[in-house]
């Protein structure tokens, strides 16, 4: 064996041994999520007996609603953000895309600068403007940040928009311009179609990252009807009674189901969207 094969086979060997040491958290996840309270302490996996009514049982363990009406309320309030999200983003990437305007280069130096301010610095100030807005308790603090280009990972998406859209050839403009079309015509009819493997992009990023915004949703929402199903997993912590373990974590496994659906449906079209937003401007 030569120097070249044995470093490869090491190479591969401790690829392997730190890939199991990354993905068993998840094995004992998915293993916890079968067991019975007994058996969590147990050293091994996977249970011995397969508990599948920690499913059933977990979906309507809490009292007056089950996990159906808190994944309601979170499809309900992901759709807004996505909607808003999208549109906003894309229109202000547009805008920094093709458009002169006064201080242009100034504001998209305030746009970079943002990309940098850690959220918890505009926690207090927002929460304290919602909360003489009258919106706690609503899920405006999550639909009306992103119409306004904002919210979680707003001046992401508009950077990675802004470098496709400076990719796509001017002279679409120029000819939709000869034939009568206005910037916003532009916009809608020319600019967002050919967009679409960044704004998917910005759609899975948006998806994935409001719905793992657990202290967004558990600041901002206080009654259990609007709650969430982040929030809905805490409800199984009771100081009164024994936690099922079981119950939680099989409902906890549940609730990443829909951001896996969406991750490999869109696979491709988030390659794409990354890598030209990547190598174009």
């Amino acid at each position: 064996m030569t120097l070249m094969q044995r470093r490869t086979l090491g190479s591969h060997i401790f690829l392997t041994l730190f890939s199991i040491v990354m993905v068993y958290p998840i094995l004992w996840w998915v293993g916890a999520a079968f067991k019975s309270n007994d058996e969590m302490s147990s050293p091994n996996l996977f249970p011995k007996v397969w508990l599948w009514s920690n499913f059933t049982d977990g979906w309507v363990a809490l009292p007056k609603f089950t996990f159906t009406h808190f994944y309601m309320n979170s499809f309900e309030l992901i759709a807004g953000v996505l909607i808003t999200s999208v549109l906003s983003c894309s229109l202000v990437a547009f805008g920094f895309a093709r458009l002169d305007f006064p201080l242009k280069n100034f504001w998209f130096s305030i746009l970079m600068v943002t990309l940098m301010l850690p959220s918890q610095v505009t926690l207090v100030p927002q929460y304290i403007m919602f909360n003489t807005f009258g919106w706690i308790n609503t899920y405006l603090p999550f639909y009306v940040p992103h119409a306004l280009a904002g919210g979680i990972g707003g001046p992401f998406f508009i950077f990675l928009l802004i470098q496709f859209i400076r990719g796509l050839p001017k002279d679409l403009d120029e000819s939709a311009k000869i034939d009568g079309c206005s910037w916003f015509g532009i916009y809608w009819r020319i600019i967002l179609p050919l967009t679409k493997p960044a704004l998917v992009t910005v759609a899975i990023y948006c998806f994935l990252w409001n719905w793992d915004d657990f202290f967004g949703h558990l600041l901002y929402i206080n009654s259990v009807d609007k709650y969430t199903v982040g929030l809905a997993l805490k409800l199984f912590v009771d100081s009164q009674s024994a936690l099922p373990w079981g119950q939680l974590l099989a409902m906890s496994l549940v609730s990443i189901v829909p951001s896996l659906i969406i991750f490999f449906m869109a696979q491709r079209h988030f390659v794409d969207g990354i890598a030209s937003g990547a190598v174009k401007g």
